[in-house]
């Protein structure tokens, strides 16, 4: 293919065309896979617009990179390439088809597709690389359009949650990138060089090995031998180890593991070094006769540098991510699991290495040259390396039977693969609830004794506990830029909240800290005011008595509405726990999760509202809407509300519905939810706290004399920052909603000493509420 013009009609029919029947039937395959699905759910003109505008435009727009790369190496190697098959058109249907996607699945699409594709354009560089990812651009450019609308712009906010899928897919993508520099003999991207680090992947006949390294005038050839000899079938494994590992890590950092995210970020820092040192040794005219140097052409890479620093840029990329995100990265494993793990895979690597050299010793002659003893002790680690490593150092012997050869190699394989199953059983053990020392210990005098409606929220992560010198109360706390900024009241015996008050601001004076009450119940800010402190109302709290509950005459009309269509429409609501939900509808909780995520214009929030990682607790309950077909519409997640060692309410938290589902699902859900209480003996439901809103009727309560005249000009700030948030977060239309319940209102405030630290309290609030855009704690 010279030009698009004059070849127009080979770029349209060559989408039909392969160069091989094995071609034949992979295309095929891929054709019927996602032609059907994509086909029925775009419509056959959208999904006919969108393959042919993908294959087409993805060969033109190769055709123009290749033409402004024929300066190079790059464009010079891959310019006679050609191009056949539906890859491209079954590309640019799938991103066109992106547009049609729940938010979840459209993101993660978008991202693995991109992803992969642009690293095997980096990596392989083949015109056939190009195109795809021509018709992936084309593709995701094109699906809005094909659906009535305009292209998304700006960046799309995603949860906690989903963040740690997304990074987790993006390193998972950029692993297979040196494997594919690898395995391909021709690879011709800007970061094929990196082939180097890992090997070409050949097999070299022992025989051939000895024949060129003991010929004085082929050190060249025999280091190349050398490194093709170490490529074997256990040495293609080691050679791609870092990849196996940021593949397994990525199961971590899915989970939100810290020590995943640590092991990402070291072993991208030990690619970047790794590539460094090897590409000063390319540039260094003394390593001309290293294997790497031979392979990489150092006379052409001394001339462009540029070329060879390129590749240096990926894993530091990918690190900067990684640090910039880790926030995202919080759950750690039960104390003692990573030395358990530490010890196991010590004493393993210590039994292999035993095996080796006496198994090693038993078959001396099977070796070329024979190795003494202390010859292999000290290959002992090579034996562990990543190939990588140990590139351009002479193997002391070579295993030359089938039994040194799969002991020669086996020990790395068996060695990595144990501790990977090991790696993999810390995931897969559960968290503990809490990381924070103190937690368990807060959650035992919770149920113990008492705390508000909203205590729940005392156990989530990222908070402190102080605990009073009777040891039956505690505060729970964070400090941000010097504010130690409470969730909620003490909790404890209702008779030490006073004192267990006082104790927590003496502690904070100790350490410096300005203390703030956050989220605290009438009398306790009566309690403040009385001793000269500010307050302004933040929220206020709905109730639910439940003895009435009974959603009977016209005030309940929309609820026995929403009650009514769910049971014509087959609904239901269902109670579940998270870790005893099905995949499916963990599954669908995600993309409902994320779908009204999406739609905000600022991060998802933390602090008093809770989200996805809240709800893996076995004591949250979860009640779905859920239809007959297993669709979830609705779900909402209920906290407990202890009262000397018994649950007397739940209070709810989460409450998030499927845009495209049961309209009333949220209405549904908590007029069940408060029925099905009720018959169950409990005395009341919290619908939780709605900040910055205040019922139309309601007027702020102000304290006694010591009250500054700057709370009056906060609350008029309060409100005007209510009104602002409204389009993105519609706290008062959650109030409103909440209002259909008829329940009673009950103001939530926030307590400070000095006035002077509101600007402070101000960030801190802010911060706590928006974790992702927080800076490291004080």
């Amino acid at each position: 293919m010279h030009s698009l013009p004059e070849h127009w009609a080979a770029v349209l029919i060559s989408g039909l065309w392969e160069k091989s029947l094995g071609g034949y039937s992979l295309a095929s395959g891929l054709a019927l896979a996602l032609g059907f699905a994509l086909e029925r759910r775009m419509g056959s003109w959208r999904f006919a617009a969108a393959a042919a505008a993908g294959h087409v435009l993805g060969i033109a727009a190769a055709l123009a990179v290749v033409s402004l790369a024929r300066l190079g190496p790059w464009g010079l190697e891959m310019s006679g390439h050609s191009f056949l098959g539906p890859g491209a058109m079954m590309i640019g249907s799938l991103m066109a088809g992106t547009a049609i996607m729940p938010t979840l699945w459209r993101r993660r699409v978008r991202l693995v597709v991109s992803a992969l594709l642009v690293v095997l354009a980096l990596y392989s560089g083949g015109f056939a690389d190009l195109v795809r990812l021509g018709a992936a651009l084309t593709g995701t450019l094109l699906g809005p359009s094909l659906r009535g609308r305009r292209p998304l712009r700006g960046s799309v906010m995603a949860s906690r949650h989903e963040g740690r899928v997304l990074i987790a897919l993006l390193v998972a993508v950029s692993a297979i990138g040196p494997v594919v520099a690898g395995l391909a003999p021709h690879a011709a991207g800007p970061l094929a060089v990196l082939r180097y680090l890992f090997t070409n992947i050949q097999a070299v006949d022992p025989a051939t090995l000895q024949s060129l390294c003991s010929d004085p005038g082929s050190v060249k050839e025999c280091a190349a031998a050398q490194l093709q000899q170490r490529a074997g079938v256990g040495a293609i494994f080691m050679a791609v180890l870092p990849s196996f590992s940021l593949l397994l890590l990525s199961d971590g950092l899915r989970r939100g593991r810290r020590f995943a995210w640590s092991a990402t970020v070291l072993i991208q820092l030990a690619l970047s070094v790794l590539a460094g040192i090897t590409i000063v040794g390319v540039l260094n005219p003394a390593a001309q006769d290293t294997a790497a140097a031979e392979g990489i052409g150092a006379p052409g890479a001394a001339g462009n540098p540029a070329a060879l620093i390129l590749p240096l840029l990926l894993p530091a990329a990918l690190t900067t991510v990684l640090i910039f995100c880790r926030r995202l990265f919080p759950v750690v494993a039960p104390a003692g699991t990573y030395r358990r793990l530490a010890a196991r895979s010590g004493l393993l690597a210590c039994l292999l290495a035993l095996i080796y050299v006496v198994s090693a010793s038993a078959f001396p002659t099977d070796f070329t040259p024979v190795p003494g003893f202390a010859d292999l002790l000290a290959d002992v680690p090579d034996r562990f390396l990543p190939l990588g490593y140990t590139l351009d150092i002479a193997p002391a012997f070579v295993p030359q039977s089938a039994i040194t050869v799969l002991l020669y190699e086996g020990i790395g394989i068996v060695f990595w693969a144990v501790t990977a199953v090991l790696v993999l059983q810390t995931f897969l053990r559960p968290a503990p609830v809490q990381h924070h020392m103190g937690a368990e210990r807060a959650r035992e005098i919770l149920k113990t004794y008492e705390g508000g409606t909203l205590s729940w929220m005392t156990t989530w992560p990222s908070n402190s506990y102080w605990f009073s010198a009777s040891g039956e109360g505690f505060v729970a706390y964070r400090v941000i830029a010097g504010i130690a900024l409470t969730m909620g009241p003490p909790v404890g015996p209702r008779s030490q909240r006073n004192a267990a008050f006082g104790g927590f601001v003496r502690s904070c004076t100790a350490e410096g800290w300005t203390p703030c009450f956050y989220s605290v119940p009438q009398d306790l800010q009566e309690h403040g005011a009385s001793l000269g402190w500010d307050s302004v109302q933040v929220a206020q709290e709905t109730v639910l008595t439940l003895d009435g509950v009974a959603f009977k005459g016209k005030h309940f009309q929309d609820i026995r509405s929403a009650m009514n269509n769910a049971a014509r429409n087959g609904i239901r609501a269902q109670w579940a726990t998270y870790a005893s939900a099905p995949l499916s509808v963990l599954a669908q909780i995600q993309e409902i999760s994320e779908e009204w995520v999406a739609d905000k214009k600022l991060p998802e929030m933390g602090f008093t509202l809770g989200g996805l990682d809240e709800l893996n607790d076995p004591e949250v309950r979860l009640l779905l809407a859920i239809d007959d077909a297993r669709q979830v519409h609705a779900v909402t997640s209920w906290l407990p509300v202890y009262r000397k060692g018994t649950i007397e309410g739940w209070t709810l938290d989460f409450m998030r519905r499927r845009g495209t589902g049961f309209r009333a699902g949220t209405e549904f859900l908590i007029a069940s939810a408060a029925l099905g209480f009720k018959d169950q003996g409990y005395k009341f439901v919290s619908l939780s706290g709605a900040p910055l809103a205040r019922p139309s009727n309601d007027t702020a309560h102000k304290p006694g004399p010591a009250r500054t005249p700057t709370t009056g000009g906060l609350d008029r700030l309060l409100d005007r920052l209510g009104a602002t948030l409204e389009p993105v977060y519609g706290f008062r239309s959650l109030l409103a909603f909440k209002a259909k319940f008829r329940p009673r209102y009950e103001p939530l405030y926030m307590l400070y000493p000095d006035a002077a630290a509101l600007p402070a309290i101000a960030n801190a609030v802010t911060r706590a509420y928006l974790p992702a855009s927080a800076s490291t704690q004080a």
